[in-house]
């Protein structure tokens, strides 16, 4: 039987529909299986944004340059995004309990030795096996809640899983910030120890292994190849575009690298008995729209977020404990609407609340983009706070979407295909975004630098003042007299607001294209093969 028929079938005739019995005791009780994969993900969510927090410390504590300390990011971010949908396929091979147990024992133990590193090349090693053990732990946690759950109780546990990592990611800077301003930087990495102690002993007593009665056997070693190196021309080009140029043969290359590389992919898995990613998968259009919409959110949420450190930090000039503090609205209520989206989206199914997230999430993007320099911190947390409603359903549905159209058997590629969206779509956003902002900066700050009547800059000059204009920062040094400083720094944020103003109206008409896509989605076809379904 060819994978495609395989997936076809899995598709209308799930393995096992029944939904099991209450669990009596601790070992696969569907909401300690939740907290317990909570703990998990949480370490790794946090790391997403508590680590830039700590990057300016480790810079200066370990002599790092510059390079350094964006590969400390950038190689998380890249092991992360290319192995999430090999990761996932293992958890289906080999048991999601087993790999998440594996990932968050690695997670923990690189997070550890990255606290007693003394070189940033060693912090940067260890940056990468975060990466790798993280993505091993992403979409087993999905994995497993899709296979403990009875399906009408599957959207408020997901529910409950977004708002766990939409939590962590918005509250990283608060409690990076405290950590290092209190503590050390070593702190960042060193709080994930015990946290994954925790998380190992709960999986241990609580989570149990389910898998597909007809889970793959086998492995697609080329299409892991093809597919990771992809993902990593693709990523790379993202990553680096902003420094060689959109248009430079560099980012052309890696960008025609990774087209060319995703098409021999596609052909490659018509002709593997079992493929990596079956491709009729995606002849079921709600996972298709899911996935898109996934990049989309994610393209508008990360990349917006990135200019609000910016702004919050270096044009109102709050402290990254108080920047964290004022992201407090966005925050909060994705903590209060992630589990009241998934009672909605399994009352109603997720359409509607998909739409109405994205037209939210729209409007808050486009009344960001009236930010100004002095706006209040009320307003700003009427957007931050609709941001967080926003979000929330789309973080949820989205998830059940793509994880609850896919077979029970390849639940693991699915929340591999649900991060790695959300990888993609940051990574996209932030990069377009950026390339808005140095566009608006490039063609700006000359003009108004002349209309204050500031001493003229050289080509050279004009190039560095740029740069750092584009992050919000005065190009000033300790010898501009006051008044002259206080005049650059005007100059420097008005052009910096009008940027980031052009940005967030992009990523405003990006979030209505998401919710056009969301009418395309549905609730899963196959949610209800997930509890019961092959225990072991």
């Amino acid at each position: 039987m060819t994978s495609q028929t395989t997936v076809e079938k899995a598709s209308r005739e799930p393995q096992d529909t029944a939904v099991p019995a209450p669990a009596k005791g601790l070992r696969g009780h569907p909401w300690l299986t939740l907290f317990s994969v909570a703990i998990g993900v949480m370490m790794v969510a946090l790391d997403g944004t508590i680590v830039a927090i700590a990057n300016p410390a480790i810079q200066q504590d370990l002599g790092a340059s510059l390079a350094d300390v964006q590969w400390i990011t950038n190689g998380y971010m890249l092991a992360l995004a290319v192995s999430l949908i090999t990761a996932g396929k293992l958890g289906d091979r080999f048991g999601h309990r087993q790999t998440f147990l594996i990932g968050v024992v690695g997670f923990a133990a690189a997070s550890g030795a990255i606290g007693l590193s003394n070189s940033v090349a060693l912090v940067i090693v260890f940056r990468v096996l975060q990466g790798l053990f993280g993505a091993l732990l992403m979409p087993a946690a999905l994995g497993l809640l899709r296979a403990t759950f009875p399906a009408e109780k599957l959207n408020m546990a997901i529910g409950i899983w977004g708002m766990v990592i939409g939590a962590s990611t918005a509250g990283g800077p608060i409690l990076g910030g405290v950590l290092v301003e209190h503590v050390s930087w070593q702190s960042v990495f060193f709080i994930n120890v015990p946290v994954g102690v925790i998380a190992l002993l709960l999986g241990l007593v609580i989570l149990k292994d389910h898998r597909a009665e007809n889970a793959p056997r086998s492995f697609d070693i080329g299409g892991i190849v093809l597919l990771s190196q992809a993902m990593f021309c693709l990523i790379w080009a993202l990553i680096k575009g902003a420094e060689w140029g959109w248009g430079d043969y560099k980012t052309l290359g890696f960008l025609g690298a990774a087209v060319a590389l995703f098409v021999v992919f596609a052909f490659s898995q018509k002709n593997v008995r079992e493929p990596l990613i079956p491709l009729a998968m995606f002849r079921s259009v709600p996972l298709s729209a899911g996935a898109v919409l996934m990049v989309l959110m994610a393209f508008a949420f990360m990349g917006g977020l990135f200019f609000v450190t910016f702004y919050l930090q270096n044009v109102h000039g709050l402290s990254p404990v108080d920047s964290g503090l004022h992201l407090l609205p966005l925050t909060g209520m994705m903590i209060v609407a992630s589990p009241l989206a998934g009672a909605m989206i399994t009352k109603f199914g997720p359409r509607v609340p998909l739409v109405g997230g994205m037209v939210c999430t729209a409007v808050a993007m486009f009344g960001m983009s009236q930010l100004e320099i002095g706006t209040s911190t009320l307003t700003m947390s009427i957007w931050f706070g609709l941001l967080g409603l926003g979000l929330a359903p789309v973080m949820v549905g989205a998830t059940e979407v793509i994880v609850g159209n896919a077979p029970m058997e390849l639940s693991g590629v699915a929340g591999g295909l649900q991060q790695a969206a959300m990888q993609v779509g940051g990574s996209l956003g932030t990069a377009v975004l950026g390339a808005v902002m140095a566009s608006q900066v490039d063609s700006k700050l000359a003009d108004n630098w002349t209309a204050a009547k500031l001493p003229p800059l050289t080509p050279e000059q004009l190039d560095a003042a740029s740069s750092a204009v584009e992050v919000g920062v005065p190009p000033v040094d300790g010898n501009t007299p006051p008044e002259v400083a206080a005049q650059i720094a005007g100059v420097a944020h008005d052009t910096f607001v009008s940027g980031m103003s052009t940005a967030f109206m992009v990523a405003g008409i990006v979030a209505v294209a998401a919710a056009l896509v969301a009418t395309l989605t549905k609730r899963g076809a196959n949610a209800e093969a997930g509890a019961g379904a092959g225990h072991i």
